[in-house]
């Protein structure tokens, strides 16, 4: 048993090391503006995914009518990354599916089950993990902004290392004896604060905070913030601040001291969990967005699951299609479409802040999420019509 584990564990340093010369050949961000038609592939997922990805996605064909008439943008609706799908082909993602999310440009995606180990189901890889590396799909960002709190945060997670990037192929040494694997590359974690830095210096953001757990986790840790303060020094008008993960945790509830953060970094697991609790300050994860950026695609999905209690209540058309119509707005700004993305912020903050009509909710006597999409984009016109 012991041979065969570090025969395995040897096998993953090789498939890591190749990933690394990878990461050092990469070309670049594609320039999306530079292409002849860029493609928007739709993915429904499981639960309520369909119903929050047809509305969303409902959305963005409205706001981006122009440009798929003139034939600059496709939508391509990609089915086959249900729970039952990947259960019968054995794979976190069947390869007819990964094809067509390869010839896509951007990625709207709905919520997707993930087996948890011991279950009924295969002990497949999380959908979203395998996404995130066959895409390499490095930067997971998540906003949180509550002005009346003084709150604007944005988290920059790293996608595609840490504990998840070798979730599935932990070992079972005996039958007492278990180990998992935590992976940090310099090369991974320069591109994420690169990245961090570059919206902060953007965006006129005054301090980038690396969060990690160096003091016990040393070496994977230790290196992630080396190699952060690395990029740091390039930006010396950003003030770079360190904190261990139990502590920022516990300071994103303290009232006074949340107000002095704004931008983060976080390995993958803190920032899995970080962006979790720091979602509850905005209404809960249903309200959370993310993007996940990398050089050539990029995708965009809520942070929260697929809701199997609405589902199993037979309430999963009463889903509230907030979350994805966010990242779906993060999706028009990183497509070069800022403007309309302001716009249909403005009418989601009227939707369901200001005027509190149509709020979806998870009863079956509020409006649905179709009727919900409907007065949002009546909304959209209102507002482009005061303009």
């Amino acid at each position: 048993m012991t041979e065969k584990a570090v025969e395995h564990f040897r096998q993953l340093i090789e498939e890591q090391l190749a990933r690394v010369e990878r990461m050092k050949a990469d070309a670049g961000f594609v320039n999306y503006a530079a292409l002849d038609k860029l493609i928007i592939g739709v993915c429904g997922g499981d639960g309520i995914g369909p119903v929050i990805s047809r509305e969303a996605a409902r959305v963005l064909e409205y706001l981006l009518a122009g440009e798929v008439a003139a034939g600059k943008v496709e939508f391509r609706y990609i089915d086959g990354l249900t729970i039952e799908n990947r259960v019968a082909c054995g794979k976190a993602i069947p390869d007819d599916v990964m094809e067509q999310l390869k010839e896509c440009h951007v990625i709207l995606k709905g919520p997707t089950t993930t087996p948890q180990a011991g279950g009924d189901m295969p002990n497949i890889e999380s959908a979203n993990v395998a996404m995130r590396k066959a895409l390499d799909l490095f930067a997971n960002v998540r906003p949180v902004k509550i002005p009346e709190q003084g709150i604007d945060w944005t988290f920059f997670r790293e996608n595609t290392e840490g504990s998840y990037v070798l979730g599935s192929k932990g070992v079972n040494v005996t039958d007492d004896l278990a180990f998992d694997f935590t992976v940090t590359t310099k090369q991974g974690s320069t591109r994420i604060a690169r990245l961090a830095y570059e919206f902060a210096r953007a965006n006129g953001k005054p301090r980038v905070s690396l969060i990690q757990k160096a003091n016990v986790i040393k070496t994977t840790d230790g290196n992630f913030l080396r190699d952060c303060h690395a990029v740091a020094a390039e930006y010396p008008e950003i003030i770079t601040d360190e904190w261990y993960i139990d502590i920022t945790t516990a300071k994103l509830l303290d009232e006074k001291r949340r107000r002095d953060f704004s931008v983060f970094v976080l390995p993958n697991l803190y920032g899995d969990i970080v962006t979790d609790v720091a979602a509850e300050h905005q209404g809960g994860l249903g309200t959370a967005a993310s993007s996940n950026i990398g050089n050539r695609y990029a995708l965009f999905e809520a942070i929260h699951g697929t809701a199997p209690r609405l589902i199993a209540r037979g309430c999963g058309d009463y889903a509230d299609p907030c979350s994805l119509i966010r990242a779906m707005g993060m999706m028009m700004a990183h497509i070069g479409y800022a403007d309309r993305k302001q716009l249909l912020e403005k009418a989601l903050d009227i939707c369901t802040i200001t005027e509190r009509k149509l709020v979806v909710t998870r009863r079956k006597e509020d409006a649905s999420a179709e009727e919900f999409t409907t007065y949002l984009l009546e909304t959209v016109d209102r507002l482009r019509n005061e303009q």
